[in-house]
């Protein structure tokens, strides 16, 4: 099955949103087929048919969409060793249960939901690891008559053999697991669906698939799958189990950590190319200490033996600060499109904006982006009226020196003695003369008017935007606030 150009597969189920640490998986699987000039293979795992839904598989192949990880063969119509959808590959997995069931491999369990629970707890208050003691290993045909008549449905169970299950993972190496400690574990539900391992292990096979890349929660799955490889007769692929996304508690990242999911990313205003570079950095190296790199160098530095075996830490901040790097880096032109959802979003229709205008607001803001999303407090403080000042610079405006300052300042600009070309930088040179006032004492308490807050978009770029009658409208404004600040 190791061919040249390795085939590895991301089989997401659409049971819900898709979560950071799946992208991730998806993430390492896109670079190893990239790297190695092999095929992805998207396959939906939706055997669930109580939590699958159509809508979640749509938002999934949305979310790899818009991060730009391409497949090769999936749902959609590419490949041939389809249906790339489980619940479409059911009369295979059939066909392979009566195969198993034929060779004596497997055999109906009649256990109740119930009667495995009070088995699990007597394990564990025994400090013993909960597993299938083998009830119905030995049922006569008369016993499982019996029960069936009782209305109990089987699931089938695989007979497990005692001894080591060995695998060498790429990135762990010797990995030893005793099949006596896993139990015998169902591979077809009662309701004739086939479980997760079983229809794997059949999937995997006639997919091609040459290496299985995963978290390392699924360790103990493949001791579990190679079992059935070998049952089946097919020829298990390699295996490689990467760390887990961890939250700054050091447990499994979870929605009590805060955002887990890629959509919630998104609707952020976070950018792909900077979840996906923070992704690649996340308990591995690009090599060279290098933390900002394009897709390409991504792609061609990727190797397994960089892949951090200890769980890694999501840095939520390092992640804005890498985001806010690539917006910063944008060009304007492209930008633009991509702020347009997010400022209609915050209530703004952008095509009343003459375009020059709206490049001159972006370029502006710019440098002050974090994330996308971000864009909507900007534009509030440029079009909206009256501007809301906060704490900071409210306590700006209660300074005496700021009454003189933006007293001064609005004479000046009614005195009309300035062009229109260099404004800013006319008017600021005159006040500085006529005011003696320099540094933050000149130019904080003109920001505090103009903007309402002490941080943001250079002033001059600010008097641009707002123009001149807008500037003395918010002048004359905070000039009579004052006396709400003694």
């Amino acid at each position: 099955m190791n061919s040249t150009k390795p085939r590895v597969r991301f089989a997401p189920s659409p049971t819900g949103e898709l979560h950071i640490g799946n992208a991730r998986t998806a993430f390492f699987n896109w670079l190893y087929a990239r790297h190695y000039g092999g095929k992805l293979i998207l396959r939906i795992e939706d055997t669930d048919r109580q939590r699958s839904t159509r809508a979640f598989e749509a938002r999934l192949i949305d979310d790899l969409k818009w991060l730009s990880l391409d497949w090769d063969e999936g749902p959609d119509g590419k490949g041939e060793v389809g249906p790339y959808r489980q619940s479409e590959r059911l009369d295979l997995y059939e066909s392979f249960l009566k195969n198993l069931q034929k060779d004596g491999r497997v055999y109906p369990c009649y256990c109740t939901e119930d009667e495995l629970e009070l088995e699990r707890t007597s394990l564990l208050s025994r400090k013993m690891a909960p597993r299938y003691m083998g009830k119905c290993r030995n049922l006569t045909e008369a016993d499982r008559r019996r029960l069936e008549a009782q209305g109990r449905r089987p699931t089938w169970r695989f007979r497990v053999s005692q001894g080591p299950v060995l695998f060498q993972d790429l990135i762990r190496g010797t990995m030893k697991f005793q099949g006596e400690a896993v139990g015998d574990f169902i591979i077809v539900r009662s309701n004739g669906t086939p479980a997760y391992n079983f229809a794997v292990v059949i999937d995997d096979h006639f997919m091609e698939i040459s290496t299985v890349i995963r978290g390392e929660d699924h360790l103990s799955n493949t001791a579990i799958q190679l079992m059935l490889y070998e049952a089946l007769g097919f020829e298990p692929p390699e295996f490689a189990h990467h760390s887990l996304i961890l939250g700054k508690d050091r447990t499994k990242l979870s929605k009590r950590h805060g955002s887990v999911s890629v959509r919630e990313f998104r609707e952020k205003g976070i950018l792909p190319e900077a979840l996906l570079n923070y992704l690649a950095l996340l308990g591995s190296s690009i090599g060279e200490g290098r933390e900002v790199c394009s897709l390409e160098e991504i792609i061609t530095a990727f190797s397994l033996d960089r892949a951090g075996k200890s769980g890694a830490v999501f840095d939520e901040d390092k992640l804005l600060w890498m985001n806010s790097l690539y917006i910063h880096e944008e060009p304007a032109i492209k930008l633009i499109e991509r702020l347009r959802p997010f400022i209609e979003k915050a209530g703004y229709d952008v095509n009343k904006w003459e375009t020059p205008w709206l490049d001159r607001m972006v370029e502006a803001v710019k440098p002050n982006l974090t994330t996308l999303a971000d864009i909507g407090s900007y534009v509030k403080m440029i079009v909206e009226e009256p501007v809301r000042i906060d704490e900071d610079a409210a306590a700006v405006l209660r300074e005496t020196e700021t009454q003189m300052v933006l007293r001064t300042l609005l004479q000046l600009i009614e005195e009309g003695k300035f062009s229109h070309e260099d404004f800013y930088s006319q008017v600021m040179t005159a006040l500085r003369k006529v005011t003696g006032a320099r540094g933050k004492r000149l130019f904080m308490p003109v920001r505090a008017a103009l903007t309402g807050t002490t941080r943001g978009p250079e002033l001059d770029k600010i008097f641009v935007l707002l123009g001149e009658q807008s500037v003395k409208e918010r002048l004359k404004k905070a000039l009579n606030m004052q006396g709400n600040f003694s």
